[in-house]
């Protein structure tokens, strides 16, 4: 099969497609064709090995690849159809059209990919595209989680900071279905997409810092790996809920801290993204309160462009790869 790989750590250029042998399904296990997968940033980051968030870049070195990946086929979202199976699995027949994690198996970036049975893998909504659908687990399992655990009652008022990429569109849109009054926080190139999926009010950061405008707000989901934590819990109500995305370890200390001495609370529990929560999403697409954005659908061949794309930080939604 053939399949977008990378040999070393470095820059998009690294990435190139190559025959490699087909998985095969073990008895527990699913073989996915896939048909589309998100070029996500934590794809960007393996790929480069540089990450926002320093604290685990020894263990995960150490897992993945100290001089070399040893995994070397990226890509952990994806969409697709089932192919065949191993013996013991149930759930699933051939052609089945599903989506989905491979999490830290990763491989999504080839024409196959075996996983376990019991992987967060569920049926496709029945209204989108194998791209639309590809573009859904990363950014809405992370922000169904964050939204969750704010407790958003309706009527409240939610910020999201870096509202324009997958994860916090989702999250705008999620806070909308729990009838939240939605303020996002970009650049100018994402407002208009911003306005369209139902953010109330949109602030500029590269023109206003939210957090000195006076207002504030009952949560505020941060998607900003190096922003102030002091800074957005000044602009919480009194109960308002703080959401960090990308803790560092002393965001994390404070948020402990902060929990134990104040009225305010601080979060940074990472997402299971379980199949239940998967389920859920599902049914809000098909529901119509989310929807899907692809900022752009490339081939294999564009790898490199894709994960450039994706770095650049201009995109407005996912960009996908069509496998």
């Amino acid at each position: 099969m053939k399949a977008i790989t990378y040999h070393r750590y470095g820059p998009p250029d690294v990435l190139q497609v190559e025959d490699v042998d087909e998985p095969i399904a073990g008895g527990n296990e699913v073989l996915i064709k896939v048909r589309a997968a998100e070029a996500t940033k934590s794809d960007c980051e393996m790929r480069r090995f540089k990450f926002a968030v320093k604290w685990f870049w020894l263990p995960l070195r150490l897992a993945v690849g100290i001089r070399r990946p040893r995994r070397r086929i990226l890509g952990g979202y994806f969409a697709g159809e089932i192919a065949s199976m191993g013996a013991s699995v149930t759930d699933y027949s051939v052609g089945d059209q599903v989506f989905g994690c491979a999490g830290l198996n990763f491989g999504a970036y080839g024409e196959y990919v075996a996983l376990p049975a019991n992987s967060t893998i569920v049926a496709m909504p029945d209204n989108m595209s194998f791209e639309e659908a590809a573009a859904v687990p990363l950014g809405g399992l992370n922000a169904l989680h964050f939204m969750r655990r704010a407790r958003i009652r309706p009527g409240e008022k939610v910020l999201v900071n870096g509202a324009g990429g997958s994860i916090g569109a989702h999250a705008v849109q999620i806070a909308k279905s729990m009838g939240a009054h939605v303020t996002a926080v970009d650049s100018t190139i994402k407002e208009d997409m911003l306005r369209r999926i139902g953010s109330d009010d949109f602030i500029d950061y590269t023109k206003q810092d939210f957090a000195v405008s006076g207002q504030v707000y009952d949560a505020i989901l941060d998607m900003v790996a190096g922003s102030s934590f002091s800074t957005c819990v000044r602009a919480l109500n009194p109960g308002g809920r703080y959401l960090k995305a990308n803790p560092r370890i002393s965001d994390m200390v404070r948020s402990v801290l902060m929990n134990r001495f104040t009225n305010k609370v601080a979060s940074f529990a990472f997402a299971r993204e379980s199949k239940e929560e998967l389920i859920a999403l599902k049914d809000m697409i098909e529901d119509g309160r989310i929807v899907s954005i692809v900022d752009k659908v490339y081939h294999m061949e564009q790898a490199s462009d894709a994960h450039r794309r994706v770095e650049t930080e201009q995109r407005c939604g996912a960009v996908v790869i069509a496998i």
